[in-house]
């Protein structure tokens, strides 16, 4: 059983594509997820909130200089790079309101694994994925209409009243599960990857079946632009942090939270508020981040390694 839930979680890019494909292909089959989005998204960031306890509060207060700078690269850098790659491909409003809002979204619920494979600062990265999700009811409905509210009806009041029922409602009912329940909650924590995966491999096919129509047209631009957003989160998160004089793995800990977005939110709020074309942005970056942060998080693993042989052998030749 453990060999299989790990099977699950570790291919979980995989088995998102596959459903991808699948919902691309034959959307019949995926297009009665689209009335659960919402309902599915809430279970995903309840699964969140039971890995979560009261301590890792304490952990932001203990640190608030990092988390901070970790939050404002959050929502300067991904909100940015989503309104100059629509400008750059001048995008029609219902797939460039999608862009914005993969870009206003807080990170992502796999940051903090990725950041504990790329042997980052897990501590942070729980944090500021945290941080940014408690306060995305409030700053992601703010940063979308200002981009965006000139092209496009964004619904603010609306938009935030959702985002605090799918996102901060659940992470809140989870946190307060594992204080009360910390017993039963322990016992189900090694299933909740698992359940979490299954349920966003569904979201992103039921997203994928909506707009299937719209992908076929437009799914290799979508798939640049998104591979361009996540690489300027990537890079620009790790060179602000070390800009600020972050060590290494702190750096790494930004990057990776700034470009792992929540885009299984993202998608929910497009079919929610706007079109399923809008919803195809947030259903390729739900594929390619957890790729992309795979290879950083290797790239900075091995990079450790080859130091750590590198003191040794120095080591070593001052001991002969």
């Amino acid at each position: 059983m453990k060999k299989c839930c790990g099977f699950l979680v570790n291919n979980m890019a995989l088995f998102v594509l596959l459903i991808g494909v699948v919902g691309a292909v034959r959307p019949q089959t995926l297009t009665w997820v689209g009335p659960y989005v919402g309902w599915l998204l809430g279970v995903v960031m309840f699964g969140m909130g039971m890995t979560l306890t009261f301590q890792d509060f304490k952990r932001v207060l203990q640190r608030p200089w990092e988390v901070l700078l970790g939050v404002a690269a959050q929502f300067l850098i991904m909100p940015l790079a989503a309104w100059f790659l629509v400008w750059l491909f001048a995008l029609p409003p219902e797939l460039a309101i999608g862009v914005v809002l993969v870009g206003t979204c807080p990170g992502g619920t796999a940051s903090n694994v990725i950041s504990y494979l790329a042997k980052g600062d897990v501590a942070l990265s729980v944090s500021m994925t945290m941080a940014t999700t408690l306060l995305a009811p409030v700053v992601t409905p703010t940063l979308t209409w200002l981009l965006a509210g000139s092209w496009i009806e964004v619904s603010f009041t609306a938009m935030m009243i959702s985002i605090a029922q799918m996102v901060l409602l659940p992470l809140l009912l989870g946190l307060t599960a594992h204080h009360f329940f910390e017993r039963t909650v322990e016992k189900i924590l090694p299933v909740m990857p698992v359940v979490s995966v299954v349920t966003i491999v569904l979201l992103v096919g039921g997203v994928v079946a909506l707009g299937a129509e719209s992908l076929l047209d437009v799914g290799l631009l979508m798939a640049a632009i998104v591979v361009l957003h996540n690489a300027f989160g990537l890079v620009l998160g790790y060179g602000m942090a070390r800009l600020f004089r972050l060590d290494s793995k702190k750096a790494r800990t930004v990057s990776i939270e700034v470009g792992m977005q929540n885009s299984g939110m993202a998608a929910s709020l497009a079919v929610l508020y706007f079109s399923p074309a809008a919803a195809i942005p947030g259903a390729i970056f739900s594929v390619w981040h957890n790729i992309s942060g795979s290879i950083v998080a290797n790239y900075f693993a091995r990079r450790d390694e080859r130091k750590r042989v590198d003191v040794k052998n120095v080591e070593s030749i001052h001991l002969a």
